[in-house]
């Protein structure tokens, strides 16, 4: 049977080196709905667990020991809604507005599955991100407003070459990205496209 976790290395990997992870979109938990993060050394690195409600409003992404690290807030407003992210350090939320927000790019009969992510929602910081996905495949990009690839995500496939299935993707966060935001914005990418 394949590992869906890397194997693991003889280097160790810091936060300023660019690193790779596997994406589980299955929790741990049992009956719950989530995924589960793991890094280069086959170790859970985050996780999202939704505890038996699929598509939920409100999700947190935790790190490996349970320490909230986001909690993503789905707004509804009239027909299209938003996500929002908010920080959280040290069991607290860090700001009263959230650090990011995420909406699909929408277009009459177009099969875009872009997001736009707002980054910075207060008024004296904006940044813009987006997150492109592509129709029927699993896999997708997060660039930067001036088109830089910050993360990128590709079905995973084992040291064979046999793929491992539409839930298991192979992660590559650049050294100069958050690890921490790149994940909140996979899983809101995820709840938006009813993968968690």
């Amino acid at each position: 049977m394949a590992k869906i976790h890397p194997h693991p290395s003889m280097n160790t990997c810091s936060s300023s080196e660019r690193e790779t992870f596997t994406v589980w979109m299955k929790s741990l938990v049992f009956h719950g709905n989530g995924c589960t993060v793991f890094n280069s050394k086959g170790h859970v690195a985050f996780r999202v667990d939704n505890y038996q409600q699929r598509c939920s409003r409100k999700v947190f992404l935790m790190d490996s020991t349970g320490n909230l690290l986001f909690s993503l807030n789905r707004k509804k407003l009239g027909m299209f809604g938003c996500w929002e992210g908010f920080k959280w350090i040290d069991s607290d939320v860090r700001m009263k507005r959230p650090l990011f927000q995420v909406r699909r790019n929408r277009a009459i009969l177009s099969k875009d599955n872009s997001c736009q992510v707002i980054l910075g929602c207060d008024k004296n910081i904006k940044n813009y991100y987006k997150i492109i996905g592509f129709e029927g495949k699993s896999s997708l990009k997060i660039t930067d407003f001036s088109g830089q690839i910050l993360a990128e995500a590709t079905q995973k496939q084992s040291s064979e070459g046999v793929a491992l299935g539409d839930d298991v993707l192979r992660l590559v966060v650049e050294e100069y990205a958050d690890q921490s935001l790149v994940m909140a914005l996979i899983t809101v990418y995820g709840l938006i496209n009813g993968k968690l």
